[in-house]
């Protein structure tokens, strides 16, 4: 099973202007995931509009990642779904095409009533993909499906031969403590709030996925050094900066804010598909002017990419 030490980015969709898929936008961003010092891309996930996408594109978006990544970074394909059919299809194409890890989350229109159906939805996904590391993606904030992960790991554990472990994108850090130490460990819990990756580190978190790491990932792995090294109060000064980024950009539509930050750092991965919007003109020089005023761009100027150091 896969051990993440690292940070993984959650990455976007890459469309042409005229909304359809842009393949060619995947290497590039592969590239500076890579000289960022990434650990690994989850892809078509939330950030990566999955929902957006047909399950044609999903595995072509799935097929470049694996062939851009040439095994320099760990690729989760995530396969969830409304229909789990549908999920099992992404699951046996993902294995197919040699992808490090699967991800689902949990059926977001019908949804599983407890525990016990919310492992036995999971268990049919990854059974699909038996030989591949299987972590169910917990994000009840979009899903609405909220339930107590330890009993999830518990029942999972007998039921999902593949299980590997979760990706845990909640603020309940007292739950996600007790994941992380369910059974001595057995699990890699993954997290998943940028914005609160300090206080997991401090309650055991050792490898994170996360939207913003696309583009401010050697900020974020400052915060990881500084706290390794028990440098507290400036690992808290570098989260702060980047719980104020996080805190402007919500102003906006996340997603679309996002890729407009992307495209502020040279990174042009296209619009968005409805019913998400891409920031208009006006909202994009507010978001770029007040990341200015907070120091952000100076600040990821200054830090050297970890790949890039000495």
């Amino acid at each position: 099973m896969i051990r993440i030490q690292g940070l993984i980015a959650a990455t976007f969709a890459t469309f042409h202007a005229d909304g359809s898929l842009n393949l060619d936008g995947i290497p590039p961003l592969v590239e500076k995931l890579v000289d960022d010092g990434l650990k690994g891309v989850f892809i078509c996930g939330t950030n990566g509009e999955g929902p957006n996408l047909t399950i044609e594109e999903r595995m072509a978006v799935a097929e470049a990642y694996v062939a851009s990544a040439k095994g320099r970074l760990l690729v989760f394909v995530h396969v969830g779904h409304t229909s789990i059919a549908e999920c099992r299809k992404l699951a046996a194409h993902a294995a197919e095409i040699g992808a490090d890890a699967i991800s689902a989350v949990a059926a977001f229109y019908f949804k599983p009533v407890n525990v016990a159906n919310l492992v036995d939805s999971m268990a049919q996904i990854a059974a699909a993909a038996p030989n591949t590391p299987f972590y169910y993606y917990h994000i009840p904030a979009l899903t609405g499906v909220g339930m107590d992960m330890v009993d999830f790991l518990r029942l999972g554990e007998e039921k999902i031969p593949n299980l590997a472990g979760i990706k845990y994108t909640a603020a309940t850090i007292h739950e996600y403590q007790a994941c992380l130490n369910f059974k001595d460990g057995k699990f890699d819990v993954l997290f998943g709030y940028d914005e609160l990756l300090l206080p997991a580190l401090a309650v055991g978190a050792k490898g994170a996925v996360g939207s913003t790491y696309n583009f401010a990932a050697p900020l974020y792995l400052r915060v990881m050094e500084l706290f390794e090294q028990g440098e507290l109060h400036e690992a808290q000064q570098q989260q702060l900066l980047l719980v104020n980024m996080i805190r402007e950009m919500v102003k906006f539509s996340p997603i679309p804010a996002q890729k407009a930050i992307m495209e502020m750092i040279g990174m042009d991965l296209g619009p968005s598909r409805l019913p998400l919007v891409s920031l208009s003109g006006q909202d994009r020089q507010l978001l770029q002017s007040r990341l200015e005023a907070l120091g952000f761009f100076n600040a990821l100027k200054q830090i050297k990419p970890v790949n890039d150091r000495a």
